[in-house]
């Protein structure tokens, strides 16, 4: 008896968007009723590779088969009616929608008419068979991120989906939606489905997937089997070389304080308490990491600090100068550097170039502009000069922002701020939704600035960049700064247990 055929086999699949070769003969196999991981740095090919496969683009070249049969995929549409379902890490939803009728939006089966009750019915049912928990008659606008994604889940499940793509599906979820999420991803595969999982993360690779693919400049650099490798395998097969540990920190002589907060407290954009009371100090030549869940007081914190969100009380001293109620110009004008949680929203203008967005902010003055008139020479120049030494790829100044992965537009953000030389930099998630790769290089660069005298404060919900960058740790719960203590006393453990808020095992 022969063995059924793959699920998905693609082979020597093409993809060209003009100059840019994305995908160079990309072959992917997956079985039924596994979980598969496709990793890769950013601009591997992991996300137009899944594309292909959804329909949203055409290839260029190569094949696809589904259980054996050659298809030709025009259109989502075609991709769905063949049983692909695809999570996207952007959430395609309907904010002021319900649950059950984002979840029935767009499909043609559901008829012009159906009431109320008996969408959600329609939906529970969904959620019984696949253990998915969320309330059908709410509106989307209303949920966390983490039970937003699990409308998405649903959406693709009700349309009948055996095989599910689930794009980055951690990038923007607290480390306990992560784990909610991968109970739900082995009931699926449990119950019959199949699961590819793009990621670069390692510890999400080993901890919910069967076999994994592994690309690297649009083709295929290894296929593994996750319970027969490790984490340094993989990691160069991704990058094409090991990868080296962080740097050892080494004491810096400290010029002073750079920072200095007290008794900050602030409101929430819906009017909730979000800062209660905030003190802590941040020394040059330091970074001072602020761990906890995201949610807990650190986004106004950093917020605060350059302007964006005015306090209700309290101190934010640089230099001697409150600057609690300065705008964001006077404050980049005192040396502080800000690298924001959302690059895409808040730290880039995606449809600038890459020489546009390096001079953000300083636009209104010299060398880049005389008299209200910007100087494109030298705003070109700045922008190849920066575009070479933050190693932004592809190298090209005049490259549309939006059209770079996430690691190199991360880059242009970090070669903004950090080319002026600042005393302060507050960074706040600064590797979230990036590669190995590009988390190796954005810590190098930190740890660069800590070492010519900077002052860092870094706000991060992923505890190993937290150990591994920080000086000092403290942790924040529901808007308070539970403890504060020295990297070397800061255990997983510990740390997990203040995240959580239980302050038993602070220090006095």
């Amino acid at each position: 008896m022969s063995a059924s055929p793959p699920i998905v086999e693609m082979r020597g699949v093409v993809k060209r968007f003009g100059d840019l070769v994305a995908l160079d003969g990309a072959d992917l196999v997956v079985q039924e009723r596994e979980i598969h991981a496709l990793i890769g740095e950013n601009g591997a090919g992991k996300s137009t590779l899944m594309n292909v496969l959804y329909g949203l683009y055409r290839p260029d070249a190569g094949t696809i088969r589904l259980r054996g049969q050659e298809v030709r995929l025009r259109s989502p549409r075609d991709a769905i009616a063949s049983g692909i379902g695809m999570i996207h890490q952007h959430f395609m939803l309907i904010p002021p929608l319900t649950v059950a009728e984002n979840v029935v939006l767009g499909d043609e089966r559901s008829g012009p008419m159906l009431g109320e009750r008996r969408l959600a019915a329609r939906v529970r049912e969904l959620e019984d068979r696949f253990h998915i928990s969320v309330d059908p008659e709410t509106k989307v606008e209303d949920l966390p991120l983490g039970l937003q994604q699990r409308v998405e889940i649903l959406k693709v499940l009700y349309r009948g989906s055996e095989l599910l793509i689930f794009d980055e599906p951690t990038a923007v979820l607290t480390p306990q939606e992560v784990d909610e999420l991968f109970v739900i991803v082995r009931q699926l595969r449990d119950e019959g489905k199949t699961v590819i999982f793009i990621t670069h993360k390692l510890r999400e690779v080993f901890a919910v997937t069967d076999r994994i693919t592994v690309l690297r400049d649009g083709r295929n650099a290894g296929n593994l089997l996750t319970k027969a490798t490790n984490a340094s395998e993989i990691a160069r097969l991704m990058v094409g070389r090991d990868l080296k540990p962080p740097a050892a920190r080494t004491p810096v002589q400290s010029s002073g304080t750079a920072l200095e907060i007290r008794g900050l407290q602030a409101k929430s954009d819906r009017g909730a308490e979000a800062l209660k009371g905030i003190d802590l100090t941040v020394n040059a030549g330091e970074i001072l990491g602020i761990a906890g869940v995201s949610g807990n007081g650190q986004s106004e914190l950093a917020e605060c600090i350059l302007g964006l969100h005015e306090p209700t009380a309290g101190t934010i001293l640089i230099g001697g100068a409150d600057i609690a109620h300065d705008d964001p110009k006077r404050t980049r004008e005192r040396g502080v550097a800000y690298v924001p949680e959302d690059r895409r929203a808040e730290g880039l203008v995606l449809a600038f170039t890459v020489a546009d967005n390096f001079i953000l902010g300083k636009q209104d003055h010299a060398p880049f502009s005389h008299r209200g008139v910007l100087d494109s020479d030298v705003i070109s120049a700045n922008g190849d000069r920066l575009a070479k030494e933050f190693d932004v790829r592809p190298p090209n100044a005049r490259a549309i922002v939006g059209n770079l992965s996430g690691g190199n537009q991360q880059k242009v953000v970090l070669g903004r701020e950090l080319s002026e030389q600042p005393k302060l930099i507050v960074v706040n998630q600064p590797t979230r939704g990036l590669d190995i790769g590009s988390t190796e290089y954005v810590w190098e660069r930190l740890l660069e600035q800590r070492a010519r005298g900077c002052a860092v404060l870094l706000v991060s919900s992923e505890l190993d960049e937290i150990r591994a960058l920080s000086d000092r740790i403290a942790v924040m719960f529901e808007g308070r700064l539970v403890a504060t203590l020295p990297a070397a006393e800061a255990t997983e453990e510990r740390l997990g247990l203040l995240m959580a808020g239980h302050t038993e095992g602070a220090p006095a």
